[in-house]
């Protein structure tokens, strides 16, 4: 059985454990989410919700309506503001993990791009990702 993988705020308020692999990460360069983040992309891995529990604390909800038009739920920590994870309020059954908040994030890789067509012109890109202007594609 493999150990679950662990993360939380900046303030240790809210704590959360992840029991499914956690290794793609899929940078957001979207206004909402570079206003989000305080950065240029928002660093995100997509687990099932089925897989995230949380051991402190409940995040608090800000729903907003992203740039493709659909609800993105974003949670954060109330007291020091870290930005926990989102969710699509069409498809409650995944979550969008800040991989910022990991305690151990190793043996992950960037391996996308989404929202490039609103990139700052000073985030590096790595080349080897795959790139969106937009969201990424729906899979068929």
């Amino acid at each position: 059985m493999s150990v679950a993988i662990t993360g939380g705020c900046l303030c240790g308020n809210i704590r959360y454990s992840v029991s499914a692999p956690v290794e793609k990460i899929i940078a957001c360069h979207c206004t909402h989410c570079q206003k989000a983040s305080g950065a240029g992309a928002s660093h995100n891995a997509v687990v099932p919700s089925s897989a995230v529990s949380f051991t402190a604390g409940k995040p608090r909800l800000f729903a907003d309506t992203a740039q493709s038009g659909n609800i993105l739920n974003r949670y954060f920590c109330a007291d020091c503001g870290s930005p926990i994870y989102s969710q699509r309020a069409k498809v409650p059954e995944m979550m969008v993990l800040k991989v910022g908040t990991l305690d151990a994030p190793e043996n992950m890789n960037l391996v996308m791009n989404i929202w490039t067509k609103s990139a700052r012109p000073w985030m590096h890109r790595d080349p080897a990702a795959e790139n969106h202007p937009e969201n990424r594609p729906v899979k068929t």
